[in-house]
């Protein structure tokens, strides 16, 4: 069972998701605060997630502050920013305060429950889609220099290049898993080797890197 916090100051978008995640077998709201104050006070008092989704903006103490005093005292707790603030400098701040994830609040209901799920059984951070394709957007047309590996030199064999389709079009290393008749773990090996062989710096750089020298299209 995933235990969940729902810190939200607007009650009827808190209700909204409660009556979502109260849906899913698999998660439980375990308690509600409208503020960050009132989410560290749960802590103190017991309540301990797995995760706690928070509202980047409340009164008396936001998203953004709490989730850099959670990160130093219950650093095993995840943190999921709900968000109306789109821009990079916003996904940033959040990230390097310690929130694991970070997504708009006009995610559909099956995009919020996957972003839960994918944060409490990995170690990876989550962008919600519209962000990540906006990012890769804004990426592809920015110039880069730091692409010093020539393709004719790299050696990328068959499956690498499905794999890197499959990433490009946002599956899940799962997902690709299960399309491939493969393993996660195999997937995850996969993606981290053409990193290296791309001397790309993350996945994103690495599917510009992809479509630029035309290894997929």
């Amino acid at each position: 069972m995933i235990k969940i916090i729902l810190a939200e100051d607007h009650n009827v978008v808190r209700n909204g998701i409660r009556s979502l995640l109260d849906k899913e077998e698999d998660i439980q709201v375990i308690a509600e605060a409208i503020n960050g104050k009132m989410a560290l006070q749960l802590l103190k008092d017991g309540n301990i997630p797995d995760i706690i989704l928070a509202d980047i903006n409340m009164p008396e103490m936001g998203g953004m502050e709490m989730v850099m005093q959670i990160s130093q005292s219950h650093p095993k707790i995840k943190v999921i920013m709900l968000s109306m603030l789109d821009h990079e400098k916003y996904i940033m701040q959040a990230f390097k305060a310690g929130a694991t994830g970070y997504i708009l609040k006009n995610v559909n209901a099956i995009e919020l429950v996957f972003a839960i799920r994918h944060v409490c059984t990995s170690n990876e951070k989550y962008i919600c889609n519209e962000l990540s394709l906006r990012l890769l957007e804004k990426l592809m047309h920015t110039p880069d220099n730091s692409f010093e590996v020539e393709v004719e030199d790299l050696d990328i064999t068959k499956r690498e290049v499905e794999v890197l389709a499959l990433i490009a079009e946002g599956y899940t290393n799962q997902e690709i898993a299960d399309k491939l008749f493969t393993s996660k773990r195999t997937i995850e090996g996969n993606r981290q080797m053409l990193i290296e062989k791309t001397g790309t710096r993350n996945t994103a750089a690495l599917i510009r890197y992809a479509i630029l020298n035309n290894i997929i299209s």
